[in-house]
C-alpha cells in the first residue's frame, strides 16, 4: 500500500512540475545594455526579466507596470546595484481584476521559481498607476514601495475625460467594456487608485510620485493630488516631486526625469531593509 502511495505522490510531483513548466514558453535571452534580458511567454502573455551582473542578497526587484522602455535610467542604476527588473504585458486591461489575476500568478512564479524577494518595488507610469495601485491594494504586504510617474489615479479623469483632461474616447470605450460598466456606473466606481488606501497606509508603504505641473493629459489635481492627500490623511508616507526642467511634451504629460539616482535611491532604501532571506 505504501509503495502505491509513494508512486502516486511521485506521479503528482511530476505532473505538478510539468504543469508549472507549461507556464513558460518561447524563452530566449538577449542583451539589454550590458545585462542579460530573458524574454518569454508567461501563460501566453509577453514577459521579461533583466538580471544584474551580480544579484545582492535576497534578490530585490522592480516590477514595471506599463511603458517598460520609458525612462529606464532608475532601472539601470538599480541593476548596477544588484536588483532584478521584471515586466508582464497586460495591456488594454486598465488595472482590471483580469490583469491583476495574471499579476498574482506572475508574482508567485518569480517568488517560487526565481527566489525573488517577497516584497517588490512597483513602478507605474501614466496608466500604469491603475495597475500598481490595484495590485498593491490587493497585496499590501507584498509591496516594498511604489514609484509612479504622472500616474492615472482616477479613470474618470483619463481616459474618461470627465474633468479637465481631454481623455481618450477609444480607450474609454475599451475600459467600459473591460469593466462592464455604463457611464453612470463608472462615475460612481469606488475603487480607483485614489480610494481604499487604508491598508497600504497602515503598513506605511512609501510612495513617490513625479509629476508635470502642466500635465493636461493626466491632470495632477484630478489624480496625484487626490491620491496623495487621501494617503497622507490616512497616515501613509508620500513624496511628490515636480519635474520642471527640460522640454515638457505631449501637453505636459512627458517630461525629463531630473534626478534618476534619487528615484533609484528611494527604491533601494525602501526595498533592501525588507529583505529577510
Amino acid at each position: 500500500m505504501m509503495r502505491y502511495l509513494f508512486l502516486f505522490l511521485l506521479y503528482l510531483g511530476f505532473t505538478y512540475s510539468a504543469m508549472a513548466q507549461q507556464h513558460i514558453t518561447e524563452e530566449k535571452t538577449v542583451k539589454w545594455h550590458h545585462f542579460d534580458k530573458t524574454e518569454f511567454k508567461f501563460n501566453g502573455l509577453s514577459a521579461w526579466v533583466i538580471a544584474p551582473k551580480k544579484a545582492i542578497a535576497g534578490n530585490p526587484w522592480v516590477w514595471k507596470a506599463y511603458f517598460p522602455d520609458w525612462h529606464t535610467q532608475p532601472d539601470s542604476i538599480l541593476l548596477e546595484r544588484g536588483f532584478h527588473v521584471a515586466y508582464l504585458q497586460t495591456n488594454d486591461l486598465f488595472g482590471h481584476a483580469k490583469a491583476l489575476d495574471s499579476w498574482d500568478q506572475f508574482y508567485e512564479y518569480l517568488i517560487a521559481k526565481k527566489a525573488f524577494a517577497q516584497k517588490v518595488a512597483l513602478e507605474g507610469i501614466s496608466r500604469g498607476g491603475l495597475y500598481v495601485y490595484g495590485w498593491s491594494k490587493r497585496n499590501p504586504t507584498k509591496v516594498s514601495c511604489i514609484y509612479a510617474e504622472a500616474p492615472v489615479c482616477d479613470f474618470n479623469s483619463w481616459p474618461g475625460g470627465k474633468g479637465t483632461s481631454k481623455g481618450s474616447v477609444a480607450d474609454w470605450k475599451k475600459l467600459l467594456t473591460v469593466y462592464n460598466l455604463t457611464e453612470e456606473e463608472a462615475s460612481q466606481y469606488k475603487d480607483q487608485p485614489k480610494d481604499n488606501l487604508d491598508q497600504l497606509a497602515a503598513l506605511k508603504v512609501p510612495i513617490l510620485h513625479v509629476i508635470g505641473l502642466d500635465d493636461r493629459i493626466v491632470p495632477i489635481v484630478e489624480n496625484t493630488m487626490l491620491l496623495v492627500q487621501n494617503y497622507i490623511l490616512k497616515g501613509g508616507p508620500a513624496t511628490v516631486i515636480p519635474m520642471t526642467k527640460g522640454i515638457q511634451s505631449l501637453e505636459g504629460h512627458h517630461f525629463p526625469i531630473e534626478n534618476p539616482a534619487a528615484i533609484a535611491d528611494f527604491i533601494y532604501r525602501n526595498s533592501v531593509p525588507d529583505i529577510k532571506h
